[in-house]
């Protein structure tokens, strides 16, 4: 039988979790697949959502939620809990950060060939590689990444103004907007600062977001990479750099010399900031759908982690950049134009300030021009904001 002290755990988690905003990958998980794992950045909101969808079933004396880093794992695994738990009649069991468990993987795998009636939805550190573990999960978990906020759900979040999702076809053909608010670059602007984590609203939200940053490299990359702690301090030294110049052109050999590593473990410790929800690889097209063309801009993740890094005071030309990437790679293959900032499928995108001109793509057939502090568009050119609207 289940220890009756992690349904008291799972009732208290769910007095406390909201349920009148859901994320944008809320609706698209396949909640009854057998097995189906959720990763993410911290602090994004996977935890959330797996309360959510337990709070919205109706047979909830059938599923379990439990962190990974609950003390009840000090001395019990994860497969005698599920064995126990479909014995009792279970059908649901949701693992909140798995990734913190130290066999979770080989667990994982037992679980899916044992039980096959039991559904199981775990989350994770985004810098989890369910094809590095001891077991291959490739074939068994579904995989699905949840970004942060876009400045679409941060206006639902925050300031109950509801809006679709637009296309990026619908975006350039003027069709986005926000209905009720006149005048949106005052919410932008809130946006860009502190809107892209949902606990932007809680006391001390500077100070938590470098606690993520701090957690993610010392812990998550840590664990994942077998990095001993000199290195991870390193590499939180590396992200410290490219913040500073972001939109970065990547240079081993400089970055190696900044931080005192060799040239060849540069762009693996890249991939693990990047896959940890830190920076941003912008690739040109040679990697085709796969994305793994050669690398010629490294962004940091998103406006609000790049605006904490410069103590309040980023570029305002490169966070402008980094808002259109961060936005627009989460449903889009976004890879670097040669002649201008981005390609999107057959457009270019110049970005810039109102006072931006058509020079850099007059010659650019499917060129377009995404300018800030504007309210509207025409034509080709586009407003900023308007980007925040794509999920």
């Amino acid at each position: 039988m289940v220890e009756s002290v992690l349904y008291a755990y799972m009732e208290e988690q769910l007095k406390r979790t909201p349920v009148s905003f859901r994320r944008y990958l809320y609706d698209g998980i396949p909640w009854e697949n057998q097995m189906t794992g959720i990763v993410g950045a911290r602090g994004v909101g996977k935890s959330t959502m797996l309360k959510q969808y337990i709070l919205s079933r109706k047979d909830r004396q059938q599923m379990l939620y439990v962190s990974a880093d609950h003390t009840y794992f000090t001395d019990h695994s994860l497969t005698a809990l599920a064995d126990e738990f479909v014995k009792d009649g279970g059908t649901y069991l949701f693992i909140d950060e798995v990734h913190k468990y130290r066999n979770w993987s080989r667990e994982l795998k037992q679980i899916y060939d044992i039980h096959p009636g039991l559904h199981v939805v775990f989350t994770g550190s985004s810098i989890m590689d369910i094809e590095k573990g001891e077991a291959d999960l490739s074939r068994r978990a579904l995989m699905y990444k949840l970004e942060g906020l876009s400045f679409r759900e941060y206006m639902e979040l925050f300031h109950s103004v509801r809006s679709p999702a637009f296309t990026v076809d619908e975006i350039l053909k003027h069709k986005a907007g926000l209905e009720g608010i006149e005048h949106p670059l005052p919410y932008f602007r809130e946006y860009l600062k502190r809107g892209y984590y949902p606990f932007a609203s809680e006391t001390g939200f500077e100070k938590r977001l470098q606690q993520v940053i701090t957690q993610t490299i010392e812990s998550d990359i840590a664990q994942y990479a077998d990095l001993k702690a000199s290195t991870a301090r390193k590499l939180k030294k590396m992200l410290g750099i490219i913040s500073t110049l972001a939109p970065y052109k990547p240079s081993s050999e400089k970055l190696a010399v900044e931080i005192g590593v060799s040239k060849n473990n540069v762009p693996e410790y890249l991939l693990y900031l990047e896959k940890a929800g830190m920076i941003g690889q912008l690739r040109d097209d040679t990697g085709g759908m796969r994305g793994l063309g050669k690398t010629e801009k490294i962004y940091i993740d998103n406006p609000t982690l790049m605006t904490v890094l410069a103590n309040g005071t980023p570029d305002i030309g490169n966070l402008r950049e980094t808002f259109f990437y961060s936005q627009m790679k989460v449903m889009n293959e976004v890879t670097a134009s040669k002649e201008s900032d981005f390609v999107i499928g057959q457009h270019t995108f110049e970005i810039g300030g109102k006072k931006k001109g058509h020079k850099q793509i007059e010659n650019i057939t499917g060129g377009i021009i995404v300018k800030d502090d504007i309210e509207y568009g025409h034509g080709i050119e586009i407003p900023l904001w308007h980007f925040g609207l794509n999920y």
